[in-house]
């Protein structure tokens, strides 16, 4: 393995346990509405960004992209859909973990490479292997599983897996690089998140609240937003997309443990279950993906 590899593996590593260990850090804001989160999720993110494409002197290549996206409706309306529909994935994500729905979380990321399968068969007329076809069926077993023992629709979990997925579809309509993106993508709906702010009651936004620890912390989910995204992106171009693939499942893990051993949530026999059907769909669906090479017939 190349030194290229070995620091995009890093990155990607790094990427998914920051991911991994999110609930912990909007755990430490749960006196805060997961609105008010989301809105400072927005607007830091935007500010810190900007921060960034400014130090790195991408100013001027980033205002040349921001005009072009804004002349081309198509990329436009791409871009700008990716922007609700990540803010929505956020939102959830946000409610979910301060209303004690970790494992659920969990469940939702794994679900969501399959979910991803999905959507690229139905709008991008992809074609499903019988493997592929299997897992859709197993991992539809698990969701139907856990809702007849629990009598709830596992809602957060596909709300979850199928906006992310959905923001990824998304993503393939418009070329442009991860830190422009972003930072367009947040700067598309900081208006709304400032507006927000400004006009709830009692807002975080309030001086007495943004020099406090809380503060700091408000302003720090823009870092904690941004860092793992630009990671990711950073680690992706230098490894190939079985790895990928393969290091994606380690934010939902830590999320599983964090919900049972330091939340303490129901794990039961039905979430056992369920979960099992969506492992053993995932090991078939990369299995399909990336099978093993068959060995050649040594000579005599």
């Amino acid at each position: 393995m190349n030194q290229e590899s070995k620091t995009g593996i890093l990155y990607a590593v790094g990427a998914y346990l920051l991911w991994g260990f999110l609930p912990i850090y909007w755990k430490l804001l749960d006196d805060i509405a997961p609105g008010e989160i989301l809105a400072h999720r927005i607007l830091w993110s935007f500010i810190f960004m900007v921060v960034i494409v400014l130090s790195v002197r991408k100013w001027r290549p980033f205002m040349q992209e921001c005009r072009l996206i804004f002349k081309d409706k198509k990329k436009l309306s791409g871009i700008t859909l990716a922007s609700i529909v990540i803010s929505l994935n956020w939102l959830t994500f946000i409610w979910a973990v301060n209303n004690d729905h970790v494992i659920q979380s969990s469940l939702g990321y794994y679900i969501n490479p399959l979910v991803s399968i999905l959507l690229g068969m139905i709008v991008l007329n992809e074609t499903l292997t019988k493997r592929q076809l299997l897992s859709f069926i197993l991992a539809g077993i698990g969701v139907i599983n856990l809702t007849i023992s629990y009598g709830v629709f596992p809602w957060v979990s596909l709300l979850l897996a199928f906006s992310f997925g959905l923001y990824g579809l998304l993503k393939k309509t418009v070329d442009i690089s991860p830190m422009f993106g972003l930072t367009i993508e947040t700067m598309i709906v900081t208006p709304a998140a400032l507006i927000y702010l400004l006009i709830v009651p009692d807002s975080s936004i309030a001086a007495d609240v943004m020099l406090s620890g809380m503060g700091l912390l408000l302003i720090g989910a823009g870092i904690a937003t941004a860092v793992p995204l630009l990671l990711f992106a950073s680690g992706a171009k230098k490894i190939p997309l079985s790895m990928v693939g393969f290091l994606q499942y380690i934010a939902p893990t830590i999320m599983l443990l964090l919900g049972v051993f330091a939340y303490g949530e129901t794990f039961s026999a039905a979430h056992l279950i369920s979960f099992g059907f969506i492992w053993i769909a995932l090991v078939i669906y990369m299995a399909s993906a990336h099978p093993v090479p068959a060995r050649r017939k040594q000579k005599n």
